[in-house]
């Protein structure tokens, strides 16, 4: 798209980058949510637990791993929602799940209402990977774009080092009343947010959407550069929906788009079982046999610190070195962590004495890894490697099955913890990190700074595109 260089030079970005924070609460509550978990753990499983008796270890792991299977019920839910009503409405209703996840946690009279809880909790979670980067992606102005996509990770991990802190200061009930108020005020926000301006677009708002361009961009709603962007927007929506669905059958017989929606598959699988999922819901649980000497609590509180360090790494520097190298040095590292735990954990078993410390540092390293490799990159790389004919369909697939897979990851993890040990967990993560760096330095595609028609071609051997490919049969 082609702008008037000094019509943008006289406007500005703030309102862009407020908006971005501010849609962000979601993934910042989230966070919240999915680091609850680990601080809790040991008081749901004590005497003086708020559900009346202890929990068993089977009961935890359902709590901790509902919100993933919730998820995948969240995408299947806000798909649709947003593609008929907007991605307000949609962010609104994450907002909404949001708070009655911490309203069901304030009465745990029974295992019931906590499963609730979580329920909504994976529900919304579902949302925030889908609908929060599709927002962003179509207010943000090009030159800025990657960059606020990238602040997702980073509210994220801000949730879960607020929660860890504040887990291990105050009490249960304290904390709920606390984090509730984020997505009320979320809620209460949002409301004054404006819709996409490609949603309006396709509604047929068009001087809405002009109105609105002219709000983010900071300049008049005359200018020939909000015109440009919405005779942009008009001509995408106008040229998508004069194009065929496309359904599964095309895309497996399409060999780019195959081979890409392959690569990510395997992408995806050996993230969401990487093993950091798991580390999030139970670190304080796995450091309280670490062996230093202060609580585990304030021994978790590195983990999210950690996470938040590479999530920021990330975001400085993924558009400098790569997606590729950046997910290849994630797997490694993580490998050799997961390694080093299940190796110290297998020594501790057997009488040997190891420095407690040491498991501080891995799990730190596992989680700077998944802050800042293993989560983030696949959402980068997804819709640069996607054609928008493909895109929506197969993301929400993928985003699906990253969700089956935690919610498998986290059951798993407690059921071969309890029967053969941490360390045969932690062996598995290791071999699945591993696998992690072979499939993205034999087949995942760089893509920074190319094209979708360049990866296409790279993908396909030759210079024919899929699109015209497609539109030939």
């Amino acid at each position: 798209m082609t702008t008037d260089k000094t019509s943008e030079s006289k406007g500005h970005t703030k309102v862009q980058w407020a908006l971005t924070f501010l849609s962000n609460i979601p993934n910042l509550t989230y966070g919240l949510q999915c680091g609850w978990m680990s601080p809790v753990t040991q008081l749901l499983q004590s005497e003086n637990s708020p559900t009346g008796r202890p929990l068993t270890d089977g009961e935890i792991s359902w709590i901790a791993s509902t919100p993933s299977l919730a998820g995948i019920v969240g995408v299947l839910f806000f798909v649709p929602l947003v593609e008929r009503f907007g991605r307000k409405p949609g962010i609104l209703v994450m907002l909404a799940l949001q708070v009655l996840t911490w309203v069901f946690k304030m009465f745990p009279s029974s295992m019931t209402s906590l499963i609730i809880g979580r329920v909504a909790c994976g529900m919304a979670g579902g949302g925030c990977f889908h609908v929060v980067p599709m927002y962003i992606k179509e207010f943000a102005q090009d030159s800025i774009r990657g960059t606020l996509l990238s602040i997702f990770v980073i509210a994220q991990s801000a949730g879960i080092l607020i929660i860890y802190a504040l887990g291990g200061y105050l009490d249960y009930y304290t904390v709920l009343w606390v984090v509730i108020g984020v997505p009320i005020l979320g809620f209460g926000l949002f409301l004054k947010a404006p819709e996409s301006p490609a949603h309006l677009v396709k509604v047929g708002k068009i001087e809405d959407a002009a109105k609105t361009l002219s709000f983010l961009r900071g300049i008049e709603v005359e200018n020939k550069q909000i015109q440009n962007e919405v005779n942009a927007i008009k001509k995408d929506d106008d040229y998508f929906k004069s194009i065929p669905d496309v359904s599964l059958i095309t895309i497996f017989k399409t060999k780019p788009w195959r081979k890409a929606f392959v690569i990510m598959i395997l992408i995806v699988l050996t993230g969401a079982t990487s093993g950091g999922f798991t580390i999030l819901n139970y670190a304080a649980t796995i450091l309280s046999t670490s062996g230093v000497g202060m609580s585990p609590e304030l021994q978790s509180l590195s983990i999210p610190i950690f996470m938040t360090i590479g999530s920021v790494f990330t975001f400085a520097t993924v558009d400098k070195l790569g997606r590729k190298p950046i997910l290849t040095m994630a797997y490694l590292a993580s490998a050799l962590a997961f390694a080093c735990l299940a190796t110290t954990g297998l020594l501790q078993l057997h009488g040997w004495v190891t420095p407690g410390w040491l498991n501080v540092v891995m799990l730190a390293i596992v989680i700077c890894c998944y802050g800042g490799g293993i989560t983030p990159v696949p959402f980068i790389v997804m819709p640069e490697l996607f054609n928008f004919q493909i895109r929506g369909k197969l993301m929400g697939y993928l985003v699906m099955l990253a969700w089956f897979m935690a919610f498998i990851q986290l059951l798993a993890f407690g059921a071969i913890t309890s029967s053969y040990g941490a360390h045969m967990s932690f062996y598995m993560f290791a071999v699945i990190n591993f696998l992690g760096v072979v499939v993205t330095l034999i087949l995942l595609p760089e893509t920074n700074g190319k094209t979708v028609e360049e990866l296409e071609r790279k993908l396909n051997g030759d210079e024919v595109r899929a699109t015209e490919k497609c539109e030939d049969s």
